[in-house]
């Protein structure tokens, strides 16, 4: 039934009737894998993604780099259990490389996400070191292309 969860991940707008359809199973056999998977953690969430440009809302979007001091016998457990506490924070990833964290954040201004980094993230104890990197442009989120469909049309056309 992991079948279920890649058309899941994929399009979480798909009902279960559609998924059954799709996988040659009944609805309720759908309808119980969910629950199921739901229950256990495996499904944490359903999210639209949205071009809130098209809505007239205008958001930044960064990506902050972060230098972090291990906690002993938590490793970064701790601090970045800190980080994402914050209602800005949208994803945090433990990395390789040269910085040991990233956070992705979205806010209204640049000066609101600067704001984040200067009096929320910056300050924390275990924090040394961070890189603002502020997106400029959305091509493609979690599957999804940012662009017209006109515009995606001639593309393919052009390809």
């Amino acid at each position: 039934m992991t079948e279920i969860l890649r058309l899941l991940a994929k399009d979480c707008a798909l009902t279960h009737t559609q998924i059954a359809a799709m996988l040659g199973v009944t609805a309720e056999a759908v309808t119980a894998a969910v629950r199921d998977y739901e229950e256990k953690g495996v499904i944490l969430g359903y999210k639209a993604v949205v071009d809130w440009e098209k809505v007239g809302i205008e958001t930044v979007t960064a990506l902050i780099d972060v230098k972090t001091t291990p906690q002993r016998g938590e490793g970064f457990d701790r601090v970045a259990e800190r980080i994402y506490q914050y209602d800005e924070v949208e994803s945090l990833y433990l990395m390789s490389g040269g910085y040991d964290l990233s956070v992705l954040i979205t806010g209204r201004t640049m000066k609101e996400v600067a704001l984040f980094v200067a009096e929320k993230l910056a300050p924390l104890e275990a924090v040394t070191g961070t890189a603002t990197h502020f997106l400029l442009r959305k091509y493609k989120e979690q599957g999804a292309v940012f662009a017209d469909r006109e515009e995606q049309q001639e593309r393919m056309r052009l390809l």
